[in-house]
């Protein structure tokens, strides 16, 4: 059982986040925490230098609340959001923060990817912890 989960998700996580969770949930120690995090990608700098200051953390935020709403009734859940390329964050937000167990859906390869996808291949590789893949 794992005391410190990370449950990576899409800004756009489509119906298998019930399922993520439910696992989990499974496989959480008593007491044990589970974050759910979304990494927003940065906007480049020749993009964000024609958009209004702050952008950046305004999208955060509204990405923050709507999954907040989502988690409303789930006090067992942590809702983080954070900006950076996807694979990578998550491997370092999983190392700072004393994640011991990830736990992430893969969509459906293709042949560009075979086995999983490029964000889900990138963690099990480089994660400091278990990694649970659900498909």
């Amino acid at each position: 059982m794992y005391k410190n989960i990370l449950v990576p998700v899409a800004v756009d996580h489509g119906p298998h986040l019930g399922e993520v969770l439910g696992v989990a949930r499974a496989v959480r120690a008593e007491g044990g925490t589970i974050t759910v995090l979304t990494v927003a990608e940065a906007i480049p700098p020749y993009v964000s230098q024609y958009l209004p200051e702050g952008q950046d953390a305004k999208a955060r935020d509204m990405i923050r609340e709507e999954l907040e709403g989502e988690f409303q009734d789930s006090p067992d859940v942590e809702v983080r959001v954070v900006t950076g390329h996807a694979g990578m964050t998550i491997v370092d937000f999983a190392k700072t923060h004393g994640v011991d167990c990830i736990v992430m859906h893969s969509h459906r390869p293709g042949l560009q990817d075979y086995f999983l996808g490029s964000t889900a291949a990138r963690v099990v590789r480089h994660a400091p912890c278990s990694v649970h893949v659900v498909r």
